[in-house]
């Protein structure tokens, strides 16, 4: 066989600068995972209560779901759930289980109808089966036992084990999922309402703009200040439970 040629070599050899960058990149690939539609954890089955708003009229158009969605985002995701999530994150990073525990119990109590604590427990329940099964997690030493050891986790306790255990920075994180809750959200609203493909679009791109922000926010809220106060979204999920007709399960 003919030797490769030196320009094709220079290519494939990889610099110390591109074995650097492709070591600090792993997290962040380990992120995009976490925070794909393709992750099997069933969320696409779930609209939070978004099916009813679009029953009852409350959610009509375009204007109606970003506003929708976008309140939702930043006073109940971003005021509880992510402030939460960055402390579990803390918590799995320095090995105080119990914490976790603690936080995991709070994010249970929290849900305030049925439907949206199955939802929860659900997709917690897919996630540990997913990284209990996954190479990438199960070479991680002692983290597939120490999830395995939470007691009824909800998703955001799974979740955050993942991203701990991969290294992923927090905001990026935080980032990551509340992200993938406004897509899902959106994803729910063009079919439920329904919306066109590009109105989908543009929701996110008004949603993603905002999520710095909330990110930042989250990372300096204290618990003390930590709250989900929506009646909305309870209302509209305790009357999804005995709605007639539904494509989603919340």
């Amino acid at each position: 066989m003919g030797s490769t040629s030196p320009a094709i070599a220079a290519i494939a050899a990889p610099t110390r600068e591109a074995t650097g960058s492709a070591i600090t990149l792993l997290p962040l690939v380990r992120l995009l995972q976490l925070a794909s539609p393709a992750l099997p954890v069933g969320a696409y089955t779930y609209s939070q209560g978004l099916e009813w708003a679009v029953e009852s009229g409350s959610v009509r158009n375009e204007t109606d779901a970003a506003a929708w969605i976008g309140d939702l985002l930043e006073w109940s995701l971003a005021r509880f759930e992510a402030p939460l999530m960055a402390c579990q994150l803390a918590a799995w990073a320095r090995g105080d289980d119990a914490e976790v525990a603690r936080l995991n119990d709070d994010f249970l109590a929290s849900r305030e109808t049925a439907e949206l604590r199955a939802e929860t427990v659900q997709m917690g329940w897919s996630m540990v089966k997913l990284l209990a099964e996954l190479d990438a997690f199960a070479a991680l030493p002692g983290w597939r036992s120490r999830l395995l050891a939470v007691e009824t986790p909800g998703f955001p306790t799974a979740w955050s084990a993942a991203a701990a255990a991969w290294q992923v920075p927090v905001d990026q994180a935080l980032a990551a999922y509340l992200w993938a809750w406004a897509e899902n959200q959106v994803m729910a609203a063009v079919k439920a309402v329904p919306l066109g493909q590009s109105a989908g679009q543009r929701l996110l791109a008004t949603l993603g703009a905002g999520v710095p922000s909330l990110v930042e926010m989250a990372l300096n809220l204290p618990e003390a200040r930590w709250s989900n106060y929506t009646p909305g979204l309870a209302l509209a999920s305790s009357r999804h439970e005995t709605q007639y007709t539904r494509l989603f399960r919340s």
